[in-house]
Order: structure tokens, then sequence, then C-alpha cells
């Protein structure tokens, strides 16, 4: 499928998951948003909820805040993957333990219909199916969008959803 079509046909490029449980979270992933878009060649064309969500992994840390944004680029999905770390950098995040606190991660879930197996990069992300926390923001802005040929209503009901719940009414 073209650039063109794929984006036809969904309205997006790419869906990207965002989360921080770490200093003012609402304010990080605001912030997160603003530094990927400051470029111009990335647009935000949906943002879910902000919504609190207990942490995944490492359970003994700090609540989160999740959302997910739908964006349109031209930005191969290696280079958004680029951009996500870079935001991440600037923003100072410290990687010490694996699913640990953290000020701000920013992952690239899809891009188009393209699936990726590289050392550097999984599409779709390799366990948005197993995140509540992801697929609570992300069907709420693509309720179309289907992961490994199920829809992400299928994915979600295999789930325990409880502790995702919306932190604020307004936007990410």
């Amino acid at each position: 499928m073209t650039q063109a079509a794929a984006r036809a046909r969904t309205g997006y490029d790419a869906m990207i998951g965002l989360g921080s449980n770490v200093g003012d979270k609402a304010a990080n992933i605001r912030q997160a948003i603003g530094l990927l878009t400051e470029a111009g060649d990335i647009r935000v064309v949906r943002a879910s909820r902000l919504y609190r969500t207990a942490p995944w992994g490492v359970t003994d840390q700090d609540w989160f805040v999740n959302a997910c944004i739908a964006v349109v680029t031209d930005l191969s999905p290696e280079a958004l993957l680029a951009r996500c770390l870079g935001v991440e950098q600037e923003m100072k995040r410290v990687r010490e333990t694996r699913w640990g606190p953290r000020i701000i991660d920013v992952d690239v879930l899809t891009y188009r219909h393209e699936t990726r197996d590289t050392p550097e990069l999984i599409l779709p992300h390799p366990r948005v199916v197993e995140r509540a926390f992801v697929l609570v923001p992300l069907i709420e802005i693509a309720p179309d969008l289907e992961i490994a040929g199920h829809p992400l209503a299928h994915w979600l009901s295999r789930l325990d959803a409880s502790d995702v719940v919306p932190f604020e009414e307004t936007r990410a």
C-alpha cells in the first residue's frame, strides 16, 4: 500500500504511545508531544484522553499517566523511532531498570500497515496487545485498528483494564 493510500484509508500514518510516572506526569506527556511535533514533520491528527494506570512489569513504583496519539508524517519508521528516542533523551529519561520509573516513554506502536523485525525496531510494537494501558487509549482513537489480524477490542477483551481510568477529560 502506498503512503498516500495508507493515509487516505486510516487518516494517519503512525500510532505513538506515551507514558510517564515521574514528576508532573500529564505535563511530561504534553511536553513530549510538543517536542515530537516542533519540527513540523510530524502532525497529531488524533489524541486520546490521559489515563491513570498502574505500573506494568515492575509494579513497585508510582502510577503512570498514559496516552496515545495518531500522527501524520513522511518520516520513515526508523526516523520516527529516532525522533521518539531523541525526545526521551531531551527530556532526560534515565534507563536504569527495565520497565522502571521514567519521566517519559515514547513508543512507535504501529506504522501504516507495515511490519518490521530488526534489532532496532519491531512493528507493530511487540507488547502492544499485552498492555491494557496502551490498548485503552489506542482503541479510543482508532477503534477499527487491527493488530496481528484481530481488532483492538479482541486483544483488550483478554486483559484486565480495571486499573486504566481517565486521569483528565482533556486530550493529550
